[in-house]
């Protein structure tokens, strides 16, 4: 605990730099829902994604992607307190008080985080062009609170009570 806590700055993480870290594990995430991909491929000897008059996708497979990346990021925040993304430019999610994220606080956040991906449920109604222009909508009102908190909390990091510091 001590460690983790000599390791974090005061300094709270501005909002480019942690776009910028955002950006870095959109990479990291693409490279692990591929290689799920390939591995659910290879264990249906090719049937999970079967296409005809319809696209069909085995029931099980968005869930299982959903769940992997979910893992990726509760266990980076929970081990150390950083993703891939975040280490390049030196960043770590802490507790407000600068201690490491509890489980319930780093579910919170992942959770939190993940609310605008809702709108998706509406892509049969309203077209998946609009769902996901709703989904970068709610995710820029969610991260532009960081320009206005003293401390550059973003919503998720509001609600889970944790928030981005700079580290070294």
């Amino acid at each position: 605990m001590a460690d983790f806590m000599t390791q974090t700055t005061t300094m709270t993480c501005p909002l480019w730099r942690r776009l910028l870290a955002l950006l870095y594990d959109l990479v990291a995430v693409l490279a692990i829902v591929m290689v799920v991909g390939l591995l659910c491929q290879l264990a249906t000897h090719g049937q999970l994604i079967t296409t005809g008059a319809q696209v069909h996708i085995a029931w099980w497979y968005q869930p299982l992607q959903g769940l992997v990346v979910a893992a990726y990021f509760l266990i980076s925040w929970l081990r150390g307190g950083q993703t891939l993304g975040m280490r390049p430019w030196r960043i770590r999610v802490a507790g407000s008080s600068g201690a490491r994220l509890t489980l319930k606080q780093a579910l919170l956040r992942l959770f939190a985080a993940a609310l605008p991906l809702l709108w998706l449920l509406l892509a049969p109604a309203l077209g998946l062009r609009v769902a996901l222009w709703a989904v970068a909508a709610a995710w820029l009102v969610w991260f532009l609170v960081a320009l206005f908190d003293r401390r550059h909390r973003a919503v998720h990091d509001l609600l889970a009570g944790s928030e981005l510091r700079r580290t070294g």
